[in-house]
């Protein structure tokens, strides 16, 4: 059965948090216009429309500047929208693919000059329609500066932490490497994560806070998760929406995106950490030109 997800809160609040010049949000999907673009056909969900110009408008709302589209697991490995969408807004958008196993390298330099920065990979329990760690791929994405993007299931980043420090590339973990709240500090997967910072390669995205817990808003039990990541390497983490937050389930609270954006207050009450982390860490990661006020 295919999960008909939610669409985002269509009043997103402008939130207390005043971003600093060059925001960056590192992780949102676009999707449709469905006539024009097909889901995969083995796809676990279905999203309405969320268009390129209704999360621009989201932006303006929030104070963010760039932000980096996350081929969208709907559409499988192909990344048409995603290219179409970095065709039309160039100066906006950075991009992050779902690969095939064959992508060439002239495809590769393609996409590198339209503004692709990296590939996405899953866990095994992600699902079989979705690209494992491809070592092979990952070598040569790793001649044009792409990162891997890694999604872990739950608490199998422990499973996956050898053959993605093999890679050469840079490690980006999505949402809090996956890691459980119900697990506490001191699960061997949020151990690990910090343990992969150490390496000087490895990043970490504060993001969808909801992925790693069955409760809702505010998502208190990631809160001390967020803090030990930033006392542990504030220098490799990024801050992502998850816009339009597709593929919850359908009892799941809808947040609002202004509400997420200030959970950043209470993540990272330092001011100039959490400017950093909004802006100059993602400039560095993902190549956006740098902006003063």
């Amino acid at each position: 059965m295919v999960l008909q997800s939610q669409p985002p809160d269509p009043h997103p609040r402008k939130p207390r948090l005043v971003c600093p010049p060059g925001a960056v949000d590192a992780h949102c999907h676009f999707f449709g216009p469905a006539s024009r673009y097909p889901f995969d056909a083995h796809t676990p969900y279905h999203a309405q429309d969320a268009l390129a110009e209704t999360y621009i408008a989201l932006q303006e709302t929030l104070g963010l500047r760039y932000a980096v589209m996350v081929n969208a697991g709907g559409y499988g490995r192909n990344p048409q929208l995603l290219l179409d969408t970095l065709r039309r807004f160039p100066d906006r958008f950075r991009g992050v693919i779902v690969p095939r196993d064959d992508l060439s390298t002239q495809e590769i330099a393609e996409m590198d000059a339209l503004g692709v920065r990296g590939v996405r990979f899953v866990s095994r329990k992600r699902g079989a329609h979705f690209p494992q760690i491809l070592p092979d791929l990952a070598a040569r994405i790793a001649e044009f500066g792409w990162h891997v993007q890694f999604y872990p299931s739950g608490a199998d980043i422990t499973e996956h932490v050898d053959q993605l420090m093999a890679l050469r590339n840079t490690i980006v973990l999505d949402h809090f490497g996956s890691v459980p709240a119900a697990g506490g500090l001191d699960q061997p997967a949020f151990r690990t994560i910090l343990r992969m910072l150490e390496s000087g390669r490895v990043w970490v995205k504060l993001s969808g806070p909801m992925r790693c817990m069955a409760e809702d808003f505010p998502y208190a039990a990631m809160t001390p998760f967020a803090r030990a990541l930033v006392k542990h390497a504030p220098e490799r983490l990024v801050w992502a929406s998850d816009w339009p937050h597709a593929n919850m389930a359908p009892d799941r609270a809808m947040p609002n995106d202004g509400d997420l954006l200030d959970l950043m207050l209470e993540w990272v009450p330092d001011e100039a950490v959490r400017n950093r982390i909004l802006a100059r860490n993602a400039w560095e990661l993902y190549g956006f030109p740098g902006v003063t006020a």
